[in-house]
């Protein structure tokens, strides 16, 4: 082949591609979204967290956004209060953390949610793993709540709901707690006990996995990352 001045130069190949230009198309990422969504919904509905219900009208029209509703654990400072929880998953579900907020008419007074129904809680955030699901985060917030001494709302609750987005997910947290005030033995303390019950093995071991990962130094600061945290807070909306 000849170039612009009659040099010959070689022909060059494009390396054979051995895959689709598009391997994961819409329509793929939506059905394994939708079987992933298929199998906690009936995870839910049969073996639901202690205190946890699906409310099953929510999911009658639409499989990406459930409600649960939520009753406060015995021997606790929401005992008999009842709250409701909005799950939205995107399309990336699993891959990507669903948007979770207390939703409805009584939000919990507690000093990790805010009055618009927003959570601080890492989990929901920057400490997602696909390996989590549905049944892990109402844990959490099962613990979060019966954990809490004292009802009352962030420090920056009436500027927070003035200025945030609708959506929690667009918010930047950041957590953090005092360094040792919290993990000074194995991560089965009140932090991940439930009042009510107790946890099932393979449910413990996934929130222990979480608490290894909590023991991890947070930047160069003292302080450690948490699925929730003692003084929430927020860099920007």
């Amino acid at each position: 082949m000849l170039g612009p001045r009659g040099v010959t130069r070689a022909r060059q190949l494009r390396p054979l591609r051995l895959w689709p230009r598009r391997p994961w198309g819409d329509g793929t990422i939506m059905a394994s979204m939708q079987k992933r969504l298929q199998k906690e919904l009936l995870a839910l509905q049969n073996d639901p967290p202690p205190g946890m219900t699906l409310n099953e009208k929510s999911v009658q029209n639409s499989i990406t956004q459930w409600i649960v509703d939520m009753e406060g654990a015995p021997g606790t400072l929401y005992e008999g209060e009842k709250f409701q929880l909005l799950f939205k998953f995107s399309s990336r579900y699993p891959f990507d953390s669903p948007q979770v907020m207390f939703t409805g008419e009584n939000i919990p007074v507690h000093p990790h949610v805010y009055s618009n129904g927003h959570i601080c809680l890492s989990i929901l955030t920057e400490d997602w793993s696909p390996a989590l699901s549905v049944q892990s985060v109402c844990l959490s917030i099962i613990s979060m709540l019966s954990s809490c001494k004292e009802k009352r709302r962030p420090p920056d609750n009436s500027f927070y709901v003035r200025t945030c987005n609708k959506n929690p997910k667009k918010t930047k947290w950041w957590y953090h707690v005092r360094a040792g005030k919290l993990f000074n033995k194995e991560p089965d303390s009140k932090y991940f006990q439930l009042v009510e019950g107790t946890i099932l093995q393979t449910q413990l071991q996934l929130l222990n996995s979480v608490a290894e990962k909590a023991m991890a130094p947070h930047s160069s600061t003292l302080a450690w990352k948490i699925p929730w945290t003692e003084e929430p807070g927020r860099l920007q909306s």
